[in-house]
Formats: structure tokens, sequence, C-alpha cells
């Protein structure tokens, strides 16, 4: 089921929250959905799933719009909030049978789909305690299998590995590629290697306006302008070295990384590359060249620029 995002605006009195942004989203698409605190993600998020109403705007789910028949949509969605609100004097197991029963599910399914939600979120050694006595990371799974217990065909999910450990977060990172073969997906999270392991697609929100939208590879791209490398060059001083490189034409900056070995970290001018002219130039010097590395620009990076601002 598609998502469609238009013209959406949401102030509170006079402070803008989202500004005028407009986005799809295709089934069968996990869409990572990245920004800063306070940048409009989580604002956004709510709106989709008819938590909170629609300023200006409208966002349309399978051809329907929000505004006309919210209830009809809500039916559609699974969502977990960032705060992940629980009952938690209630067990598990009777948590995911309550959450089945508002969410309309036919009486003689729900049993069989709790249990298979307490198998896919790993609950199974603890489906029997009252939802208070778990640690935060399964209390995140109970969440999640609320979200996914009425095998809706959109996921809204804010921070959803927020108190997991590292295997924990394995597993429900595989849960949500592979829900996304067939759902569609908006992932909210901080963990930018989560964001590339999970995600098709990256949308980065900053002060209520998008200011990327793409895969990582896309951005990379879109980032770099400047070619980066690193070079280990053997036999020549480190001072002559450096001297010799912020010579070159097609070099912008040269930079120490480590004096001792002569390794540099090099910017080549912009949609230039340097590679041949270092190489040429330790021919000429007979200078051993034993790294020519170039470095790929991280997500963090490109997230820090665009956000910054």
């Amino acid at each position: 089921m598609n998502i469609q995002i238009e013209n959406l605006t949401k102030r509170y009195g006079p402070q803008t929250a989202v500004n005028d942004i407009s986005f799809n989203v295709k089934t069968g698409e996990v869409l990572g959905f990245l920004g800063p605190n306070g940048a409009g993600k989580s604002t956004t998020m709510k709106m989709i799933t008819g938590y909170i109403g629609i300023g200006q705007g409208d966002i349309r789910i399978g051809g329907n719009s929000v505004r006309e028949t919210p209830d009809t949509i809500k039916q559609h969605i699974g969502y977990l909030p960032e705060n992940n609100p629980l009952y938690l004097d209630m067990p598990v197991m009777d948590y995911l049978q309550f959450c089945a029963a508002i969410q309309g599910l036919d009486k003689t399914a729900i049993d069989g789909r709790i249990k298979e939600m307490i198998g896919v979120c790993g609950l199974n050694r603890e489906k029997h305690k009252k939802i208070g006595e778990l640690s935060k990371g399964y209390r995140q799974r109970v969440g999640l299998a609320q979200a996914m217990i009425h095998d809706p065909e959109i996921l809204i999910l804010d921070e959803p590995t927020t108190g997991l450990d590292p295997n924990q977060i394995i597993e429900i990172r595989k849960l949500i590629r592979d829900l996304g073969k067939e759902k569609t997906v908006i992932l909210s999270t901080h963990i930018l290697p989560e964001v590339e392991a999970t995600c098709d697609r990256i949308l980065i929100i900053n002060k209520g306006t998008i200011v990327a939208d793409g895969t990582a590879n896309t951005l990379r791209k879109q980032a770099q302008g400047n070619e980066i490398l690193r070079v280990r060059i053997e036999d020549g001083d480190s001072k002559m070295i450096q001297e010799s490189l912020n010579e070159l034409v097609t070099v912008k900056e040269v930079n120490f990384v480590n004096r001792d070995n002569n390794l540099f970290e090099l910017q080549s001018e912009s949609e230039q590359s340097s590679k041949r002219e270092i190489f040429d130039l330790c021919v000429q010097k007979k200078w051993v060249l034993t790294e020519l590395t170039p470095l790929e620009t991280k997500l963090e990076d490109i997230f820090r620029n665009l956000t910054m601002n």
C-alpha cells in the first residue's frame, strides 16, 4: 500500500514543525526517515498514522485521503511510537490479546497470531511475565509485536531498536528487511549504520524541511564532489612529501594522518582526480607509494553537513 505525502505542513502556534514537505513511499520499500531532534520526524509520522491531525496539505494511503477516511486507513497501519507506551501491569500474552481484539481480529485467529508474534519478536521466554517486569529491550519487542499483531500493510516504526542489545538489533533489522519485501515501512532512527543495513532509501529532514532523498550510494555521490584519498609514501621526508603534494595542480588540501609513517589524507580539487599526479610524483622523486586508497564519504558526514545549519 503506497503512501503519498502532499505539501504537508504542521504548526504549533508560531513554530512550524513540518514545512510543506512532499514524498512518496511505495509498497515493498523500507524508508529510513532521519533528522536531528526537533526536525519534524515524529510529527510527520504521527500525522501519517492519524495520531495527530494534519495542518495543511494531505496524506494519501492506498489512494485514500487521511482527512476523509481516517478510521478506515488506521486499520492498515501498525505504529510503534518513540516512547512505546505499554500497560505495565498486564502480562505479555494478555496485552497482545487485548491489542488483537481492539484491532478487530477474528476471535478464531487471535491465538494463532499471538503465537506467531511471540516467535517472530523473540518473546517466548518472557511471554507469561508482566510487561513491567521486562527489560527495556523486551518491552521494545512487545511494542513491535503489538504494531504487527493485525498484519498491517504499513508499518511506522519510531526508533524501533531503542534499548535492544547488539544481537537483538541484528534480529530486528532482519525482521524489518523481511517485512519490507511485502509491506510499506517507514523507519525513524538515530543509528545511521542501522539505516544502511535496513533501508532501501533515506530521507533526511531538518527544521521541518526535506534536505535529502535517495539511496545511501546516491547521497554519497551527491555529497562527494571532492575526491578524498589516503596516501602512504615511503623513503621521503614527511615535510618534503607534504609540500610536494600540496604543489600538485589537482590537490586542494593535504593533512597528516600519521607523520611517523608518512600517512596523509588528501582532498582533490572539485571534479578532479589526483591519483595519476601522485603516482607520477612518486616516480619522479623515487619514493615508494605503498597506499593510495579512495575514501568513501560516510553517511554520518553527509547527515552532519545537511543538518548543522
